[in-house]
């Protein structure tokens, strides 16, 4: 069965190959035959995968120890999706599913595009072709999940594998790598159709209409996957925290902050016909930065919990890394003519420049983020002493570059196209600027000194407030016309330009998101030793360990703590926050308890029991406004989806949008 699975990796990896050249020699010499061959090849290289897949797979359920990818990374006593789980769990399996996720997306653009864009397609299916070839490279040679272990020459096999990470043995662990590949993965499909477009010089936008669904799924599926390590990280590694500035977490941000930066600097090509090499340097610059990131997690530069092991496959990355932004460089400076803009920026106060601003603010960010990621391994390579630079340097550069981006999401949306006269500026924003001022005033009257935080707050509702002005304007001209309730005219109004209006839902997301982010200025924590039937207290918070139990499964130890928790002598919850030793790696983790509410959380982490006293160590913490990231997260779900809905009305009201609600007569189109 493993030489199954291997030979159907290296068949797939010949496969693709061929599609590559047979995709580039018969655009070149307008071979047809050639060209369909080449894109049925990669109907071949998704079954190969797909089989190798299934192989492993099968190997991690039954326990086959016999490969040295299951015993590492499995064990009997596992439940039976935590054993699929262990397929993304090693640098093997994981980059066998980045394979995996690349060839279904090669899977649906060549079905999808057997009719259409055909100029393109050759380059499209080379371009997916050549990451696919370097992918399977890593997985055929130096990274292959199909090893056994061997003793002399003789297959052996263990009684038992070391199990997958503890920590990884969570709920959010069976779908966040999955999403987040499908994210990050996905960014390979525009990055194609862009390239294609470059080197036949299509006319018209047409890569960018064709693109559009793709950009605004995979930055969904990025937002998702990021959003599920927060979640990981702040349920299960017991310190508290969504977010900490980690080497892993940056280079996922990264290619986030490009695409979001590409799916706002889109728009302008599309209306106005400019920022067109903005947009390819970003596609690109998102691609490239999914992959690099990819090198990161992989080669030992950084130390991070979210890291794999120490490898040899780093310079495979920069092999792959330097070839295409090179040639992808080259590309661009030779079409420099084709992407000369259509239209020039007219006035610094206009719609045009908000979206440039926002560029600029979002690769500010980007690379303020890679600078302080890689300065460690700079400062290493330069001085032979390793410089790390800690979570309160990115939040001194980032949170002023957050807090602009997000005042630029509220006065994006009320500046008009071209140039916004003195009289929109002042109609439009003197209400949300001095409602912002009066609540920044009355939180600080109310005991709340934190600057950040107050901007934060100010902001939020100023954003609030521009966004709620463009439905009610919007909806109120639907609601008197067609003689409507305002609720059933915002859904009208959505579905007239869903694109729109699930945008500005998507920038509600980001304010609600906003809110529990400022929430951290005012965390509280405490860690104790406690005696059973004393209490200690935290804010408001009374509680006291009434017992400690202990117990056992098959796949690891426990022992837990039962806090009551009272508040003004009244009871309010009782957690039972737990320490568990996993069999087979001896790893002490813990399982936190989580009392959440809108407006705090109180977390409860068993840390350790006293080496003395046999005393339980309790880490307790009050993280106020943390539940309304995760409620951002489902607005921005429903803001994604209905950007995803075809628009009830286009091309009339697309004229709209230009120029009226940021006027005072915001038309709606019949």
């Amino acid at each position: 069965m493993e030489n199954i699975g291997a030979l159907a990796l290296i068949l797939a990896f010949c496969l693709a190959i061929y599609s590559f050249v047979a995709s580039i020699v018969g655009a070149w010499k307008k071979k047809p035959f050639l060209i369909a061959s080449g894109e049925r090849a990669v109907v071949a290289v998704f079954a190969m995968i797909t089989l190798s897949v299934g192989i492993l797979l099968y190997a991690l359920v039954t326990s086959d120890f016999r490969f040295a990818y299951v015993a590492s990374h499995s064990n009997r006593d596992m439940p039976v999706y935590y054993k699929v789980s262990s397929w993304w769990g090693g640098q093997e399996g994981s980059l066998l599913l980045w394979n995996f996720v690349l060839i279904c997306y090669g899977l649906v653009v060549v079905l999808q595009n057997r009719k259409k864009h055909r100029p393109i397609m050759p380059y499209v299916t080379a371009t997916l072709m050549a990451t696919q070839i370097f992918f399977l490279v890593l997985n055929v040679f130096p990274a292959s999940p199909f090893q056994m272990l061997a003793q002399g020459r003789n297959i052996v096999e263990v009684q038992d594998g070391n199990g997958l990470n503890p920590l990884l043995q969570y709920w959010t662990m069976l779908i966040h790598p999955p999403i987040l590949y499908m994210g990050y993965v996905g960014f390979v499909v525009p990055f194609a159709f862009a390239l294609g477009s470059l080197i036949v010089r299509q006319p018209g936008d047409s890569w960018i209409h064709t693109t559009r669904r793709w950009a605004i799924v995979t930055w969904f599926f990025q937002s998702t996957g990021i959003l599920l390590g927060a979640g990981w990280s702040y349920a299960v590694l017991g310190w508290g925290g969504y977010w900490v500035w980690d080497p892993v977490e940056n280079v996922s941000f990264l290619p986030w902050l490009t695409s979001t930066a590409f799916l706002h600097s889109v728009m302008m090509q599309e209306k106005k016909g400019m920022m067109k090499i903005w947009n390819i340097v970003l596609v690109a610059a998102t691609f490239f930065l999914c992959v690099f990131g990819t090198f990161m997690t992989r080669s030992g530069l950084v130390a991070s919990v979210h890291a794999f092991a120490t490898s040899d496959i780093g310079k495979y990355f920069l092999v792959f890394l330097t070839a295409g932004i090179a040639f992808t460089i080259y590309m661009i400076l030779g079409r420099l003519d084709y992407l000369k803009s259509e239209s020039e920026l007219e006035s610094v106060v206009s719609r045009e420049s908000s979206f440039l601003f926002n560029n600029l603010v979002l690769l500010a960010c980007c690379f303020a983020t890679l600078w302080g990621t890689l300065f460690p391994v700079i400062s290493e390579a330069v001085s032979g002493e390793k410089v790390s630079v800690d979570a309160p340097w990115f939040n001194r550069i980032n949170i002023p570059i957050g807090l602009f981006l997000l005042f630029l999401t509220g006065v994006g949306p009320l500046l008009a196209w071209r140039r916004a006269s003195a009289e929109s500026i002042k109609r439009n924003f003197l209400a949300p600027f001095l409602a912002m001022l009066v609540l920044m005033a009355g939180l600080a009257v109310a005991g709340v000194q934190h600057f950040f935080a107050l901007t934060t707050f100010g902001l939020c509702l100023f954003v609030a407030w521009t966004i709620g002005a463009e439905f009610w304007k919007g909806a109120g001209a639907i609601a008197r016309k067609e003689s409507i309730g305002l609720m059933p005219a915002m859904v009208a109004l959505t579905h007239r330009n869903t694109r729109r209006y699930g945008g500005y839902i998507i920038h509600m997301a980001i304010v609600v998101m906003f809110i529990g982010f400022a929430g951290a200025a005012f965390n509280k924590d405490i860690t104790v030793e406690v005696e059973e039937g004393k209490a200690f207290h935290l804010g408001r918070y009374e509680m006291k360990v009434v017992k400690v139990d202990t117990g056992q499964t098959d796949n690891y130890v426990w022992q837990n703590a039962t806090v009551e928790v009272k508040v003004g002598g009244e009871q309010y919850a009782t957690l039972t926050p737990e320490r568990r030793i996993y069999s087979q790696s001896q790893q002490p983790v813990g399982a936190v308890k989580i009392h959440r509410r809108l407006n705090e959380d109180l977390y409860l982490n068993f840390a350790a029991i006293s080496s003395e006293a046999q005393r339980p160590i309790i880490q307790a913490y009050v993280f106020p406004l943390v539940t309304w990231i995760w409620i951002g997260y489902w607005v921005l779900f429903v803001g994604s989806i209905i950007c995803l809905i075809p628009s009830k009305v286009k091309m009339s009201y697309a004229k709209t949008e230009v120029v009226g609600m940021a006027g005072a007569n915001a038309k709606v189109a019949k």
